[in-house]
């Protein structure tokens, strides 16, 4: 849709009519009054009617001018924004639910300090969950976890993340996925990258877990295992902020499954806000999270 029909429309609306409102946009009535006959003619609706000597918006005209008014809002701001480098607006973002507890709050409240004009909402899932919902448009970017398909989206790496193997306390040393052989394995649901390579890691050495509990809380995962319900992968960080942490015991895990790398993955063209929350990011590769 043309913004500038919807100011033509907009300025016949305000100024009751096609003279004064062709006066007020510098151009004939003539011009006015073919612009609108066009605009009608495409949309297939007309947007007003003859009342006596003037002009009246038609039910469609009513419902087109609530639209108008707020797209012609919004390109006022987004110009506003670009000429005067003001962020502002909404941020809608997706987060497994370990960097939402553990990695962004400093990254957050450094973004609304700098940035307050702009609204942050967070929302937290899978990382495939969070996948689906930046397909459907629910979310503008998302922090997901290796392994994901990046298909056509654009990513940036955010932090590097230590996992661990906890059990329950008293269990012999775990050093080969095998050894985890037909035992409870305690994950979030399906579309969990942790869980993934979990899993992955039994199957390289030719094992399969018994079952897999799914549960939606590290709070709840790391209390099933020190209850002695199985096994689970958590990340270091998270675990160190448990209240049962003291309770499990820890495993060290091979290097190619300990390291994980969290990307801000987004589809097509960033926000001005989301290149400012980009910018926020520390670089992994530099060392700020080192692992060795």
């Amino acid at each position: 849709m043309d913004l500038d029909d919807l100011d033509i429309f907009r300025c016949v609306v305000r100024e009751g009519g096609i003279t004064r409102a062709a006066s007020q946009l510098h151009r004939v009535p003539s011009n006015v009054t073919t612009r609108i006959k066009q605009f009608e003619a495409r949309l297939g609706v007309s947007l007003f009617r003859r009342q006596g000597r003037a002009l009246a918006l038609t039910e469609a005209g009513h419902r087109l001018l609530g639209h108008a008014e707020r797209l012609l809002q919004m390109a006022d701001l987004a110009e506003h924004e670009l000429r005067s480098g003001t962020v502002r607006g909404i941020l809608r973002l997706g987060s497994l639910e370990s960097a939402a507890g553990a990695r962004l709050p400093p990254i957050l409240s450094a973004f609304h300090a700098q940035y307050p004009d702009v609204s942050l909402e967070l929302q937290t899932g899978t990382t495939r969950t969070l996948l689906r919902q930046l397909d459907r448009f629910e979310i503008e970017a998302a922090f997901v976890s290796e392994p994901f398909e990046k298909g056509s989206l654009s990513s940036v790496p955010a932090f590097d993340e230590e996992l661990v193997l906890i059990t329950a306390r008293g269990v012999p040393a775990i050093r080969l996925g095998s050894d985890l052989s037909g035992q409870t394995l305690v994950a979030f649901p399906h579309g969990c990258s942790y869980r993934q390579r979990l899993v992955e890691w039994l199957a390289e050495g030719g094992a399969w877990p018994g079952r897999i509990l799914d549960l939606g809380s590290y709070h709840a995962i790391v209390a099933c295992v020190a209850a002695g319900t199985g096994a689970a992968i958590v990340p270091a960080e998270v675990l160190d902020q448990a209240v049962l942490s003291r309770a499990v015991e820890r495993h060290p895990l091979p290097r190619p499954l300990r390291v994980n790398r969290t990307h801000l993955v987004w589809s097509g063209a960033p926000s001005t806000a989301l290149q400012a929350l980009t910018a926020l990011l520390p670089d992994p590769a530099a060392g700020a999270h080192p692992l060795a």
